[in-house]
């Protein structure tokens, strides 16, 4: 099968190309590998995946329409990851408009490619980010996701919008997949875990938000990628029992759905620093302050649906998986 993978230098790109790549399939890797994190990083993961020989990459941009139709023409990818995104909620208050080129600009063309290309699935990156003011734990696809409080929440919700319509007009199979705090070996240094290791290995304080009394979903990249897999395999297809008079948000009348893909195993983040300075031998000196402007106190995943419909089953506990990090982390960095 061919697969082409958008973000496929990001974190849970380049995990999911080496997992295609290692059961056989051709994938052509797409991304722009830009400077939002450092881009060496990015090139290792590349690194890895450019000596197989079923994996070609084309490095461009969403936003750039001309080089995506070209690599779709000269690919013809049957099914199609979109990983490729401005990350982050914080940075979306400081460069909204980032977000709009790469988020809704470039999700729109990758649609479109899609469209005239005639692929057969396309499943793209959503973010539990998108049930923003929502209180009722665990989160549900079920539920009205209307109230982002970040303006990636926001693309990220009408990445949704946007697939659901193709859906409807162009019988495109679509997925939205939910991802709840990833983590992991070559994952981001913009992200939490990154940054505590990092800062406790160098003796630097740690700022600690909402007094690390918030609670995330952390999910470990296997984790991540096995279900990712799983939803790519599983077209998506009508749902034979929606009802228009009481839709349900997560399935449709078209070839569109809606999973969460989390490890549904909430945990603490002063718990997990605790985990994680047990893993590195060594105590934080933690900066405690309040929850930051667009963050959202907790986060957890109701899975039924993932697990119902792929026999996804997250098996990764969070000591494990950060100590895991941690040996990637000293090996890769030398520390």
């Amino acid at each position: 099968m061919r697969i082409l993978v958008t973000g496929a230098a990001g974190f849970i790109g380049a995990a999911l190309s080496e997992r295609l790549l290692a059961r056989g399939n051709q994938v052509l890797g797409y991304d722009n590998v830009n400077a939002y994190y450092d881009p060496a990083l990015k090139e290792a993961r590349l690194a890895r995946l450019a000596p197989q020989r079923n994996f070609r990459f084309v490095r461009a941009a969403l936003e750039d329409r001309a080089a995506l139709e070209a690599a779709f023409a000269d690919f013809r990818p049957q099914r199609v990851v979109n990983l490729a995104a401005q990350a982050g909620v914080r940075y979306s208050i400081q460069n909204p408009h980032a977000y709009v080129e790469a988020n809704l600009v470039g999700f729109m063309n990758v649609l479109e490619a899609c469209r005239h290309g005639q692929v057969e699935h396309l499943v793209y990156a959503s973010s539990s980010s998108v049930y923003g003011a929502n209180r009722k734990l665990p989160f549900s696809v079920q539920d009205a996701v209307d109230h982002p409080v970040s303006l990636y929440a926001a693309t990220k919700k009408a990445n949704e919008l946007m697939a659901h319509t193709y859906s409807h007009l162009y019988a495109l199979p679509t997925t939205g997949l939910r991802f709840f705090t990833v983590y992991g070996p070559w994952g981001r240094p913009d992200m939490a875990l990154f940054v505590f290791t990092r800062k406790i290995l160098a003796g630097e304080p740690i700022e600690v938000f909402n007094h690390g009394k918030h609670t995330r979903d952390f999910t470990y990249i296997d984790d991540i990628v096995e279900g990712v897999i799983r939803t790519l395999d599983r077209v998506a297809a009508p749902d034979p029992a929606f009802d228009p008079l009481q839709p349900n948000p997560a399935t449709s009348s078209a070839p569109y759905r809606v999973y969460n893909i989390g490890n549904h195993q909430p945990v603490q983040l002063a718990d997990y620093i605790e985990v994680l300075e047990d893993c590195l031998g060594r105590k934080a000196d933690k900066i405690l302050l309040p929850l930051q402007p667009g963050d959202v106190p907790d986060t957890a995943a109701d899975v039924a649906e993932l697990m119902r419909d792929t026999g996804y089953a997250p098996a990764t506990p969070v000591a494990a998986g950060i100590r895991r990090f941690v040996a990637w982390y000293r090996e890769f960095y030398r520390v």
